[in-house]
């Protein structure tokens, strides 16, 4: 189980990285992205647990990230808190229920994954850290 407060932080780990409520009226949804550009790499929000397959009244909170197209496949299949995304492109994005059991060290390279894949300075780069 993660917070927001833990995936801020997580996120600002990232070099260069930068998170803002840019949504008048909503101060929990939080978009994460990169400083200098300002393209989003990660939103985290409040999701109806219908909507996401959690049963019960309410709200869970949900981390939306880019994510490669032919893994999220595998993704899905392996870990059941991650999801097609949330009011996002659903072949170009994920969902990450945080209230799951989701390994750390797999949300950070999905983090990762997410942040070099939305790094326009990068075009046509290897994603850091990897192969």
């Amino acid at each position: 189980m993660y917070t927001r407060e833990q995936i801020i932080d997580m996120a600002l780990q990232l070099p260069g990285s930068a998170a803002d409520a840019p949504f008048e009226g909503d101060d929990y949804s939080t978009v994460l992205r990169h400083g200098d550009t300002g393209k989003w790499f990660g939103l985290v929000f409040r999701a109806p647990r219908d909507r996401v397959g959690l049963a019960g009244p309410g709200q869970a909170v949900i981390l939306n990230l880019k994510c490669d197209p032919m893994l999220s496949y595998a993704l899905r299949q392996e870990y059941p808190d991650i999801l097609p995304a949330y009011h996002m492109n659903k072949q170009l994005w994920i969902s990450v229920r945080l209230e799951g059991s989701l390994p750390r060290e797999t949300l950070e390279m999905l983090m990762r994954m997410s942040f070099d894949l939305t790094d326009k300075r990068g075009t046509g780069r290897k994603p850091r850290g990897g192969a």
